[in-house]
């Protein structure tokens, strides 16, 4: 345990030092050398679940000791499944094509300059990330495959979990005889070391990613030195059409808000075409307050149940996180859009209607990283796009947008080939 600022970035400056490093190997290790890691870290992690489950029985117990909400112990608890889950993860990060060395672009300049742009690692990727202890392997998976070396810096409440996962992903490394320093955790909790990290440790961390709530993803936006892949919060939107089929738009609100109600791609905002609110509002509202979940609406929701609670105006654009919603009616596609302008974080919206027209209007105008047309927004995720697994979200509109996984985490560069040219005077 450190017991200073003077150890802690002593400490922290080592392990950036040891990252660059470890990056100049792998971004030119060959892609079955970066398979063969993240194969053996899979295998590792199935053959350790007893260990892992036994560490994160340790971090729930100190959880629940602290009074957590139920929605953060449901981040931080493993099981079997979920293990397995992330083992699953590793093997589909392998398993897809390797984004480095790609070539994005290729032309021949009048002058005879053969160009190529091509894919590129970023370098050194800084993780910081509270409950979740999947993150330890699903970033550092990622950064492997896309020829990156990882800092994680978990939440001091899943330490023990994280730990346990990084000796897995630490002996897929060693079977692959890539450097340990390729993905590195920080052995320490002291709060000094994020502050290091945001300051980006003298140069060796080229990019910053937090996974976390609000407080922490505002303060490393407002202090962090070098680039940062983030959204701040998840204010998910389903909007039902009156051109929507009933039978299938309540199994999607159900899903959206309470699959899991802790993720940032839980619907937060129920909106309701108003011209259809007779025939769909009644039955979507019952069906929520049926499964459990708290509906907080606006006076024509009020009327459907007498279990419904008034919304305020706060209500609209919170991000709860549990099992609790805010339901409103709407003047059709386009006064659901400028609500979503108004109350969404750009994170993911969803329009139910079997209307192609109105769908493509809102899949058009809705300016949020993701949108999706008659599906759940649980969907926001990495492994459902297809990418193995996702680093996080992100909401930006520079360098990456939506899940971030291998591609985006590769910028590129040119080479240039001549046979003797010069430029004139």
């Amino acid at each position: 345990m450190l017991h200073s600022l003077h150890d802690t970035t002593v400490l922290m400056q080592a392990i950036g030092q040891t990252a660059r490093d470890a990056a100049r190997v792998l971004a030119v290790a060959p892609t079955d050398q970066k398979n063969l890691a993240l194969t053996a870290a899979a295998g590792a992690l199935r053959a350790e679940t007893p260990h892992i489950l036994k560490a994160n029985a340790r971090d729930l117990e100190a959880a629940h000791a602290s009074g957590r909400p139920a929605s953060f112990i449901d981040r931080l608890k493993l099981d079997a499944k979920r293990i397995d889950a992330i083992a699953a993860s590793l093997d589909e990060i392998a398993a897809l094509p390797d984004p480095v060395g790609r070539t994005l672009a290729h032309w021949t300049r009048p002058n005879g300059l053969d160009i190529t742009r091509i894919a590129v690692p970023l370098g050194v990727i800084g993780i910081i990330y509270e409950s979740r202890p999947n993150v330890t392997a699903d970033a550092g998976g990622l950064a492997l495959k896309a020829g990156n070396a990882a800092i994680l810096r978990g939440g001091s409440e899943s330490h023990q979990s994280s730990q346990a996962i990084l000796d897995c992903l630490a002996h897929g490394l060693k079977a692959a005889d890539l450097p340990a320093a390729c993905i590195q955790l920080v052995p320490t909790t002291d709060r000094a070391a994020v502050g290091l990290m945001l300051t980006g440790l003298d140069g060796n961390l080229d990019v910053i990613v937090p996974r976390g709530g609000k407080s922490l993803v505002e303060r490393v936006q407002n202090e962090a030195r070098v680039p940062v892949f983030a959204h701040l919060e998840g204010i998910c939107h389903t909007y039902v059409d009156c051109g929507a089929d009933l039978d299938m738009a309540i199994p999607i609100v159900l899903n959206a808000k309470l699959r899991r109600t802790g993720v940032c791609g839980s619907t937060e905002t129920l909106l309701v075409d108003r011209n259809a609110h007779e025939d769909y509002l009644t039955p979507l509202v019952k069906a929520l307050l049926d499964a459990g979940c708290e509906v907080r609406g606006d006076a024509a929701t009020a009327q459907c149940d007498p279990r419904v609670l008034a919304a305020t105006p706060d209500d609209y654009g919170h991000e709860f996180l549990d099992a609790i919603i805010a339901v409103k009616t709407v003047d059709g596609v386009d006064d659901a859009i400028a609500h979503i302008a108004t109350y969404g974080s750009q994170h993911t919206d969803c329009i139910i209607t079997e209307c192609g027209g109105t769908a493509a209007r809102f899949l058009s105008r809705v300016d949020s990283a993701i949108v999706l047309h008659n599906a759940s927004t649980q969907f926001a995720d990495g492994g459902e796009f297809g990418m193995g697994a996702e680093i996080g979200i992100a909401t930006g509109k520079m360098h990456a947008r939506g899940p971030v996984g291998v591609e985006q985490l590769t910028t590129f560069k040119y080479i240039v080939r001549g046979n003797g040219q010069i430029r004139p005077v």
